[in-house]
This record gives structure tokens, C-alpha cells and sequence, in this order.
């Protein structure tokens, strides 16, 4: 019975949830970007390497209906659009960070092993 429990802790809705909002393609190196302060979208677009347009606007609408990320219309001439990280948004720089580290470590390693 104790085996079905932590079974049944392990998995939690949330986690999941969260793990499939930042885990789609392209969202974690976006955020990052973000996290570095690129609010433009060509900013964001130029620094993700193989990123096209219309994914990064289709995931930028993604993460604004979650509420990570918030599209601000700055009123000059000609009309400027930022998007820039909500608190919510901020909050996952721990974990893009921490992810960035495993990656390094584990990831790189394997490439470097691969190629060797």
C-alpha cells in the first residue's frame, strides 16, 4: 500500500503542468532569452537560432494565456511592441537556470563523449 502512495504523490497535476508549459518546443530557450532581458520580438527571434516567426509568435501568445509573459503596446511612432516577463514569468528564473547547469553538465558531456 506504501508503494501506491508515493506513487500517488510523485505525480502531481501541477508539476505535469508545468513541465508541459515550459517544455514545448522552443517555450525554454524563449524564456531565457527573456530572462536576459530581450523584450523585442527580433530580439528574442535573432539570439533562439532556428526560431521562425510565426512558432515564436505562436509561442509568445502561449505563455501571454498563461500569464508568464504580458505584450505591451508602447505608443510612439511607429507603434513598438515589447513582451516582458509577468512575475509569474520571473519566477521561473531559478528554474531555467538550474536547468541551463544540468545541461551543461550532463548533455555536454555526452556530446563531448560521443564526438570522442
Amino acid at each position: 500500500m506504501s508503494e501506491e502512495v508515493e506513487y500517488t504523490e510523485a505525480f502531481c497535476p501541477r508539476y505535469q503542468r508545468a513541465v508541459e508549459i515550459i517544455g514545448r518546443r522552443w517555450s525554454g530557450a524563449i524564456l531565457r532569452a527573456m530572462l536576459r532581458g530581450a523584450t523585442r520580438f527580433g530580439e528574442i527571434r535573432d539570439v533562439v537560432p532556428n526560431l521562425s516567426s510565426r512558432m515564436l509568435s505562436e509561442r509568445l501568445r502561449e505563455l501571454e494565456a498563461e500569464g508568464i509573459v504580458e505584450r505591451v503596446v508602447i505608443p510612439e511612432r511607429p507603434v513598438r511592441i515589447e513582451y516582458r516577463l509577468t512575475e509569474k514569468g520571473r519566477a521561473l528564473n531559478e528554474v531555467v537556470e538550474a536547468l541551463a547547469r544540468w545541461a551543461d553538465e550532463w548533455l555536454g558531456t555526452e556530446r563531448r563523449a560521443a564526438a570522442g
